[in-house]
């Protein structure tokens, strides 16, 4: 009987990241308390978000706003690496970057956790921006699995590819 495996990987789902960006600038358009105060959120590139408005507390409500539209569509907040609010000029901007892969110093503190804290013989190999976990025993591929989400890393991370 061969391994099996399942991959741990840190992706964004860009098409709901722009969903969300499209129902916060809904939002921001219509809503009462946003009116006057020219807040806009809106793409800067691939991997980029800007959001301006006319005061600090303005620009990090409509960030609020923009997270809470990535929670309703299961996005993990940690895909987002937001600068804190500053002034441009008469208008103040938040920069947010979009973290998408597992570098390889995190890689390999998840692949020592399984090694010191999951089943034996389970083993884990980095392969670029993922990790390939595999084993004899699907039993242990889930133990890993529950002991990889109970820890609480600075990026997103989900599984896939199980066989």
């Amino acid at each position: 009987m061969a391994d099996s495996s399942f991959d741990i990987v840190s992706k964004l789902d860009r098409q709901e990241v722009d969903n969300a960006l499209s129902q916060a600038a809904r939002e921001i358009a219509t809503r009462f308390d946003f009116k006057g105060t020219g807040a806009s959120i809106e793409w800067k590139g691939e991997k980029a978000i800007e959001i301006t408005a006319s005061a600090d507390d303005r620009a990090s409500a409509v960030l609020s706003v923009f997270q809470d539209k990535l929670i309703k569509r299961n996005q993990s907040l940690k895909i987002l690496d937001a600068s804190d609010p500053r002034q441009s000029g008469q208008v103040s901007k938040i920069d947010i970057t979009l973290k998408e892969g597992i570098t390889s110093e995190d890689a390999k503190k998840i692949s020592k956790l399984i090694r010191d804290e999951g089943p034996k013989g389970v083993k884990a190999q980095v392969q670029g921006e993922e990790l390939r976990v595999s084993s004899k025993k699907r039993d242990d591929l889930q133990a890993v699995q529950q002991l990889v989400k109970s820890q609480d890393y600075d990026f997103a991370v989900q599984f896939t590819n199980y066989r």
